[in-house]
């Protein structure tokens, strides 16, 4: 189905205290607008869905793969993560980012409609 999605129209959500997500997604792609208070930490994770995450301002310090290599991604600067490499994520300063992932991750679904769910 052709969409065209204004941001300003999608539902913020407020994920905890420290991070704020729009989202969006088709059948085969999704993004994620961010924003996350200094400190926050994305613990160790993993996914089979490819990630770029790009950050809009700010730093956000990534551990990847078993060999723990750490990346600082910062304002301006894209990190492209292959499926299933675990990661985790420490927010430096105030940031806003987006995250793309393909295929959409299924578990974020449950928790924030899109704007294609919304009539």
């Amino acid at each position: 189905m052709i969409q065209k999605i204004n941001w300003d129209e999608v539902p913020e959500e407020q994920v905890n205290p420290s991070m704020l997500r729009k989202m969006v997604y088709g059948d085969k792609v999704m993004i994620v607008k961010m924003k996350f208070k200094d400190g926050f930490v994305v613990p160790w994770h993993s996914h089979e869905n490819e990630q770029i995450s790009e950050v809009i301002s700010g730093t956000i310090r990534f551990w990847l793969g078993e060999d723990e290599e750490v990346i600082d991604v910062n304002a301006g600067e894209s990190l492209v993560i292959p499926g299933n490499v675990r990661h985790k994520a420490l927010i430096i300063g105030a940031v806003q980012a987006t995250d793309t992932f393909s295929p959409p991750r299924r578990c974020l679904l449950y928790t924030s409609p899109s704007p294609r769910d919304r009539g």
